[in-house]
């Protein structure tokens, strides 16, 4: 018999170590959450304070194009008193360069410093602290109003859509959306603060001091005449939102299994309303931030409203500059805090995130 053929012995490959690269895409595969959220937040907290600066400029330079404050200040005694002239200029930085005037704004608005009034010559901070609070009370007591009412009017509008009361609620909604605001507050100050019926003040009365909540009828017509202004618009998209997901496949898929339609609302169609709910509500909060402004005038509402318009007119650029800067950062944080909310309420955004 002829020998048996010698099969060489294969050795073993020998376990190779993984390489830099295959290392690298897997730690970025396991990205912390922590981490992800951390790198996100700095760049939204960056482009805000971007955007925080472009407004700066821009107000900066539109209040200068308001007048001379020296004269304002001064009034008929501007051109017999150049000693009095050359010092509140100097006061007021106004003998420097328009670059140097902005530096020297911007440093003092960073430390927290936001000017003295030309007006009434006291700090700024000092004259606008109770109006800012009387404002941000105002913009609270709408927001928990107008919220459960839009979706609780666009649940009931979705629910019977195409029916008597759908109907009517479009039909209202439609014909309120396109009513200024202050038509609105004089219609409802017509209303229930006149002839018909005198229930109500037509202006806010407060004493030295006093703060708005310490006499809740003079926020009723404000607070009505502010969620008439938002509520139609907030039970539009919410409906249309609504109306989408209950036509959703994965909805009718829970109607075939016999699930009763309050739960399906309830548990499949609402949940998934809930980021343009954010969406849209942090929207319109932040309109009601500068929107604010014209009914306060109109209510005579001592907040930051009537205190900008009188400003504006008394040639007052530190507090128009404040109380713009002011508006600017609500309307950024509430956008800011939307971005966030909006993600932690969507899985498939967090899910992107750390992958």
């Amino acid at each position: 018999m002829g020998a048996t053929p010698h099969t060489p012995h294969t050795p073993r490959p020998a376990h190779t170590a993984p390489s830099a690269s295959s290392e690298s895409a897997a730690a970025s595969s396991r990205r912390s959450p922590v981490r992800a959220w951390t790198r996100w937040l700095v760049r939204r907290v960056l482009l805000a304070l971007a955007s925080l600066w472009v407004v700066s400029v821009i107000v900066f330079l539109a209040t200068t194009a308001l007048g001379d404050p020296v004269r304002a200040i001064l009034g008929k005694d501007y051109a017999v008193s150049p000693e009095r002239v050359a010092q509140i200029r100097e006061t007021l930085h106004l003998d420097q360069s328009l670059p140097e005037r902005y530096l020297t704004w911007l440093g003092g608005l960073l430390r927290g410093d936001l000017g003295t009034s030309i007006a009434s010559q006291q700090p700024v901070g000092q004259l606008l602290a109770d109006k800012v609070a009387n404002s941000a009370f105002l913009v609270l007591v709408v927001a928990l109003v107008m919220v459960p009412l839009s979706l609780g009017l666009a649940v009931l509008a979705a629910r019977h859509r195409g029916r008597a009361v759908d109907n009517v609620l479009q039909v209202i909604t439609l014909a309120l959306a396109g009513v200024p605001e202050f038509v609105t507050g004089i219609l409802l100050v017509a209303l229930l603060s006149t002839s018909v019926f005198h229930v109500l003040p037509a202006v806010t009365v407060l004493p030295a001091g006093a703060m708005v909540w310490e006499r809740p009828a003079s926020l009723v017509l404000p607070v009505a005449t502010l969620v008439v202004a938002v509520v139609p618009y907030l039970i539009r998209i919410l409906r249309s939102n609504l109306v989408e997901t209950l036509d959703s496949d994965y909805v009718e898929l829970a109607r075939l299994k016999g699930i009763p339609e309050d739960r399906v609302l309830r548990r499949h169609a609402l949940p998934n309303t809930l980021v343009p709910t954010v969406q849209v509500t942090a929207l319109q909060l932040a309109w009601l931030v500068g929107g604010v402004v014209l009914v306060e005038y109109l209510f005579n509402f001592p907040g930051i409203g009537a205190t900008l318009v009188d400003s504006v007119r008394n040639s007052d650029y530190p507090m128009v500059q404040a109380l713009a800067m002011l508006i600017a950062a609500a309307y950024v944080l509430l956008n800011l805090v939307a971005d966030a909310l909006s993600i932690l309420l969507t899985p498939r955004a967090r899910t992107g995130m750390v992958a």
